[in-house]
């Protein structure tokens, strides 16, 4: 199992399932998902009048600003690391010797015709 796969079994579906549970929690509250949803991205302040629960409203909010983002660049993070080590450097007897190849001199062509 790669990296990826193994971190978000493991120690990231904790986070998205608090996340969720947020958002349903949320959404069953303010007898509206898209409210929710307003919340948890930030375009409905929890502090909003119109918001009710608050307390739910600011774990929601909470949850938006600070896992979600934190998710996605550690999600972002392990695939960019996975990229770099695909294409990771060739070893340096192999990057030497190739280097000494590029270095000679070039061959004259064979018979020097004048």
């Amino acid at each position: 199992m790669g990296r990826l796969p193994y971190w978000l079994l493991t120690r990231a579906s904790w986070v998205l399932g608090l996340c969720a549970a947020l958002f349903v929690l949320n959404a069953v509250l303010l007898n509206s998902a898209a409210k929710a949803y307003d919340v948890m991205i930030g375009i409905t302040s929890p502090a909003d009048p119109s918001v009710d629960p608050h307390w739910s409203a600011w774990l929601l909010s909470v949850a938006g600003w600070g896992a979600i983002p934190a998710f996605v660049g550690a999600m972002v993070g392990y695939l960019v690391t996975d990229q770099v080590q695909t294409h990771q450097a060739e070893p340096l007897e192999e990057v030497l010797r190739r280097l000494r190849e590029l270095s000679q001199p070039p061959t004259p062509p064979p018979g020097g015709g004048a």
